[in-house]
């Protein structure tokens, strides 16, 4: 094949890339950047943690045509000697929100059914790795899925959210933020 030619199909395939790249889901928070440090704020606020447990502010966009609910969850991988630490499960949440704002979805109500957090408890629960940790990567997932708001009762693990999103969860992206004390 010509120089010319390869050149040609490489382009097109970098721009049917970029396309689908572009037209993706996304999920930003004003919260933290991207790699970036979580402000103490959203931090746990017991446990001698230093935050005041507010949940950060989380934004979708982009979704697939059929979503119809988005799942957030926050997970710390490395937490529990790398077993991972499930902070917020919330869930049964409108697509077409496009956000939680930070605050919201850190207890029941406000268009969101909280699950259950590392503690069993039925809230946000923030960040609180050991002191002298490595700063601890905190991943910020949202599931876009074919489910009704409200399809789901509440109470849920994470781990019982993913079985039940088996079937009708029609993408996700995540955003890592850090922390440490």
């Amino acid at each position: 094949m010509p120089a010319r030619y390869r050149f040609a199909a490489a382009a097109a395939l970098l721009a049917a890339t970029t396309l689908a790249h572009a037209a993706g889901m996304e999920v930003t928070s004003t919260s933290f950047l991207e790699g970036g440090t979580i402000p103490t704020l959203h931090g746990n606020d017991t446990d001698n943690c230093g935050g005041k447990g507010v949940s950060p502010q989380v934004g979708w966009s982009n979704l697939p045509p059929k979503a119809r609910s988005v799942v957030v969850f926050l997970y710390d991988p490395d937490g529990q000697n790398g077993l991972g630490v499930s902070h917020w499960v919330a869930y049964n949440i409108a697509a077409s929100r496009n956000e939680l704002k930070q605050g919201e979805g850190q207890a029941e109500g406000k268009g969101a059914t909280v699950g259950k957090n590392i503690r069993g408890d039925t809230v946000y629960r923030g960040p609180c790795p050991p002191v002298g940790d490595l700063p601890h990567h905190y991943t910020l997932t949202v599931i876009a899925t074919d489910l009704e708001p409200n399809a789901l009762q509440p109470g849920m693990t994470r781990q019982e959210v993913l079985d039940a999103l088996k079937g009708h969860a029609l993408g996700g992206q995540s955003i890592v933020g850090r922390y440490a004390r």
